[in-house]
């Protein structure tokens, strides 16, 4: 897959592409990520990139030219039809989902905002749709960009050690994580749950399977409702709280 990003500060993204399962990734050539500067399509000696907003306020905004100049020079290096995404506040809601439909893609074009904002009609006439991490305001968009291609590293085959990592793991399946343990077997007075130790894989699956849901009721309930539980959903969720209500009786 190969990523561009239109980004004011390049050294905080190809640092990155260093370590990691990222690192992994570009060093396999699963995954190839370049820059972009709009400081370098900037016409005047000083490369300036914002200005003050029309209608008062705090803060500078990024122009439009050298914005729309530098996205056209990252969409020239990418496949043809490549979308090109802006990390925005604003945008949709980044999920799971939506990261294994943008994996599918065999190039994607980023755009880190910066300062106080984008000139809206670089947004209307050379992006085609806004994401968002989450409903907080960052410095910048090169972060939420750095999330992003970290999910979609992930999911590129052989990138990972195991490729049931990217399966196994918080909302592959519309729920949060199980616990995990590991050595030693007693830590802090606290014992690894006995079904781990036991070698009954059938057991392990069925107890991973009902602390996924059970953790997903408690901590984030809402997506349950995103995805109805089947029968069998509904019976282990329903045996995660009784084995709650006992352990809380029996205090």
């Amino acid at each position: 897959m190969q990523i561009e990003v239109v980004t004011l500060f390049p050294a905080l993204i190809t640092q990155a592409l260093e370590y990691g399962v990222l690192g992994r990734a570009v060093e396999r050539g699963l995954l190839r990520v370049g820059t972009e500067d709009p400081r370098a399509h900037a016409t005047d000696a000083h490369r300036t990139v914002d200005d003050r907003p029309y209608g008062g306020g705090p803060g500078m905004v990024l122009k439009p030219e050298p914005l729309c100049a530098a996205i056209a020079a990252a969409s020239a290096r990418l496949p043809a039809g490549a979308p090109r995404l802006a990390l925005c506040p604003q945008g949709e809601l980044l999920t799971q989902s939506r990261v294994r439909e943008l994996a599918q893609l065999p190039g994607l074009l980023l755009v880190a905002g910066r300062y106080e904002g984008i000139d809206e009609r670089a947004l209307e006439v050379a992006v085609d749709r806004t994401l968002s991490i989450g409903d907080y305001v960052l410095s910048g968009g090169e972060l939420p960009a750095l999330v992003l291609i970290d999910a979609l590293a992930r999911l590129q085959a052989g990138a990972l050690g195991c490729e049931r990592s990217s399966v196994d793991e918080s909302f592959s399946a519309g729920w949060l994580d199980w616990p995990h343990y590991t050595r030693p077997e007693v830590f802090a007075g606290r014992r690894v749950p006995s079904v781990l130790i036991s070698g009954d894989h059938a057991a392990i699956g069925r107890w991973r399977a009902r602390q996924a849901l059970g953790r997903t009721w408690l901590r984030r309930p809402e997506l349950l409702g995103r995805a109805p539980l089947d029968a069998r959903g509904r019976g282990l969720l329903q045996e995660f709280l009784l084995e709650r209500a006992d352990a809380h009786e029996g205090k």
